[in-house]
C-alpha cells in the first residue's frame, strides 16, 4: 500500500470540541508519526500540527472529518507530487 507523508495543520476556536478531535486522532493514530499542540493565549486558540505517513485516502478523511467538527479548521500539505496545500 503506497503511503505519503503529509502535515495536518488545525486551528482550534471552539476548545468544547477538543474532546471529539482528540478521539479522532486515537483512531487514526497508526498513521501518526507525531504531534505539536500550541495553546496561544493572546488570541484564545489552539494551533495543533500532525504528521502522518498514511495512504491519502486515511489523510483525506481525517482531515474531511476535522474540518467538518464545529468550531475546527484543518488544511493539509503534502510532502510529495508537488501537490499544493488544501482546507478543509
Amino acid at each position: 500500500m503506497e503511503t505519503r507523508v503529509a502535515i495536518v495543520s488545525i486551528i482550534v476556536h471552539d476548545k468544547a470540541q477538543v474532546e471529539l478531535l482528540n478521539r479522532l486522532l486515537h483512531r487514526y493514530s497508526e498513521w501518526i508519526i507525531g504531534r505539536m499542540g500550541l495553546p496561544y493565549r493572546a488570541k484564545d486558540i489552539n494551533i495543533i500540527a500532525i504528521a502522518m505517513d498514511a495512504p491519502q485516502a486515511e489523510i483525506s478523511a481525517l482531515s474531511g472529518k476535522i474540518g467538518a467538527l464545529e468550531g475546527i479548521k484543518a488544511k493539509v500539505c503534502y510532502a510529495d507530487k508537488g501537490q499544493a496545500c488544501h482546507g478543509a
